[in-house]
């Protein structure tokens, strides 16, 4: 809800009534609340021993990546051959062009379409990589 929130509010746009009263709710709690961190408010919290939320949504969006890759350009192999092909080649580019992509914000164009495309999202995503067969 918050990321919709903070997308819109970007792009200017108005909130939905849903967004303005989930948003009025949490910052009630942190008002009304003393000591409440206003990330805990707005429900950015996680269990003991559990990783931080935003850990959690790079994660979250390195593996829907991960997985678009293992679909689009090798959806004709088994599971366990698709790893591999996903491991190995997430392994060259890490050794290679990541070196030089990392130091730029943006993906090189000539990535666009290509199965480099996705493993420069999966590595800007924030979340560790490369990741091994296994994971």
């Amino acid at each position: 809800m918050l990321r919709d929130i903070s997308d819109r509010c970007l792009a200017e746009l108005p909130l939905t009534e849903d967004q303005g009263h989930w948003l009025g709710a949490a910052l009630e709690r942190f008002f009304n609340e003393p000591g409440t961190p206003i990330g805990e408010a707005l429900g950015l919290r996680f269990a003991r021993g559990g990783i931080p939320w935003w850990k959690e949504e790079a994660i979250r969006k390195r593996d829907a990546v991960l997985r678009e890759l293992a679909g689009r350009f090798f959806g004709e192999l088994t599971p366990a051959r698709q790893a591999h092909e996903i491991a190995t080649m997430a392994n060259r580019y890490a050794a290679s062009a990541w070196r030089h992509d990392r130091e730029h914000g943006d993906m090189p164009r000539h990535y666009a379409g290509t199965r480099k495309e996705s493993l420069w999202q999966a590595f800007a995503s924030g979340a560790p990589m490369p990741i091994g067969e296994r994971q």
